[in-house]
């Protein structure tokens, strides 16, 4: 078999028997260079059988493997009748275990295809290695598993090429990193690289380095699927909006689940400060009303946000400090001490002897080991202190929603420096969880988020009245309602 592009494809003969032939995105996807690509952004472009192709680039070579992805193994079965459709009428002696969920090819090369159910399940690819890895909707998928995975991602023997595909639509699990990493990081179809230094065992350094790049497609993009159900697009269409601009366009900033849908970052109104959360930075005025708030977290990050109240009740996250890694949702597993005398050294720097009201996650309060060995008192003895925050989920929730809603105006009861970066990385990224659906799922990078709901508690609001529209007048031909009219 080989995979031709499809400039390539139209050139062969009528008579030649073409099994499967990729439509111009597909090539567009099927012919980068770059290590790492992801395809898609919509539904209807035909990610998943570009995918299940690619992955017969080498099956000649005796020593390739490689594996195809889906977060379940029922999730894998479209996968598994696309390969079956593909793979068998291709090589007719390849073999099918269905036990293992592996094609055998007559090279001895393998295709397999893989789940990760659990938190843990990546763990069971601990000394396996392959040279194509692919991962189908990659946004089901957290940072971890995926980067665990590239680790994996290696030749077993000579004339092989490494490298990592995926899919994706927005929303899901891992929207917010798959968005950082591909979506954000450049501009689509432009390739990027990243670079890392590292000593080998002489002591030596050197640079290495990897690309990226995404190649967004849709349903506009698949000729065949329009030819074939005319009525596909419609069906997207009449999706609710958030599920339609998210799987018709595309758009990763809407997309079903998403919990705060009301949050807006528009820099056209960073200086009037209207219809936008975000905000141009300012001098909090010292006779404003500080405050401090605190999500613990060691393995996970810990955020810290400094709030300011103006005279209207309004308020202003103006300062974060947030102990996480590179990879998304990892934390600095920083001791309590430390992570109190960053704060403290922050506040005397930067808040000019400012009173500032501390408020904290209950858990640091915890006494199973004893009053010496709470994190509180740890905090304490460093001279930083809080009050008790309240850890009411639904109620904070809701005062957040009361905190974002616009009034006529277009001004929220919340603004964020656009300083704030992981704010503002991670809150519009949060999702609903599948099972307490009116709560946020706790797997998202949700630590910004508890410290917010800390403060809101503390400062609780009415719900703003929904925006006034203009009131239609119809016909009143006695001129009764608008006798000015008469």
């Amino acid at each position: 078999m080989q995979i031709l592009l499809y400039e390539e494809v139209e050139a062969i003969s009528k008579n030649t028997k073409i099994i499967w032939k990729p439509q111009p995105r597909q090539c567009d996807f099927m012919s980068r260079n770059e290590y790492e690509v992801l395809y898609g952004g919509a539904a209807g472009g035909g990610k998943s059988d570009a995918i299940v192709a690619e992955a017969l680039r080498q099956v000649y070579n005796p020593n390739y493997r490689a594996i195809i992805f889906r977060k379940t193994y029922p999730q894998c079965r479209e996968l598994i009748i696309k390969s079956i459709r593909m793979y068998k009428s291709a090589f007719p002696k390849a073999v099918y275990n269905g036990s293992e969920h592996y094609w055998q090819f007559p090279s001895g090369a393998k295709i397999y295809f893989g789940s990760m159910p659990n938190a843990t399940s990546y763990l069971n690819y601990q000394g396996l290695s392959y040279a194509y890895i692919a991962f189908d909707e990659l946004t089901h998928f957290t940072q971890e598993e995926y980067e665990y995975l590239i680790s994996r991602n290696r030749a077993d023997g000579e004339g092989l090429r490494v490298y990592i595909r995926a899919t994706a639509n927005p929303g899901g699990i891992g929207h917010g990193w798959v968005k950082e990493r591909f979506i954000t990081a450049s501009e689509p179809n432009v390739p990027y690289t990243v670079t890392a230094e590292v000593t080998d065992g002489t002591g030596a350094k050197r640079t290495v380095e990897r690309t990226r790049i995404f190649i967004p497609s849709s349903v506009f993009d698949n000729e065949a699927l329009l030819k074939n159900d005319p009525g596909y697009v419609a069906n997207l269409a009449m999706l609710p909006e958030a599920k339609k601009k998210a799987l018709l366009y595309g758009d990763w900033n809407s997309y079903e689940g998403q919990v705060f849908t009301e949050f807006r970052d528009d820099p056209s109104g960073y200086e009037s400060r209207l219809n936008t959360h975000v905000i141009e930075p300012f001098k909090i005025p010292r006779t404003w009303r500080r405050y401090r708030t605190f999500d613990f977290g060691y393995s996970k990050p810990f955020a810290v946000q400094w709030w300011a109240v103006d005279y209207d009740g309004r308020a202003y996250l103006y300062r974060q400090m947030y102990g996480c890694t590179d990879t998304a949702n990892t934390g600095l597993k920083l001791e309590p001490s430390e992570i109190a005398r960053r704060i403290r050294e922050t506040e005397e720097q930067l808040e000019e002897g400012a009173h500032i009201t501390g408020i904290a996650d209950p858990s640091i309060w915890d006494s199973s080991r004893g009053r010496d060995g709470t994190i509180i008192t740890m905090f304490e003895r460093e001279g930083v202190y809080f009050e008790k925050g309240k850890n009411d989920r639904l109620s904070g929730k809701m005062q957040c929603h009361y905190r974002f809603a616009f009034d006529d105006e277009g001004r929220p009861m919340a603004y964020i420096f656009k300083t704030c970066r992981h704010f503002l990385r991670t809150i519009p990224n949060l999702i609903y969880d599948e099972t307490n659906t009116e709560d946020v799922n706790t797997m998202c990078e949700d630590h910004d988020y508890d410290a917010m709901r800390y403060f809101f508690m503390a400062n609780p609001i009415a719900p703003q009245p929904p925006r006034s529209k203009p009131e239609i007048r119809g016909f009143d031909p006695l001129s009764l309602k608008y006798p000015e009219a008469g």
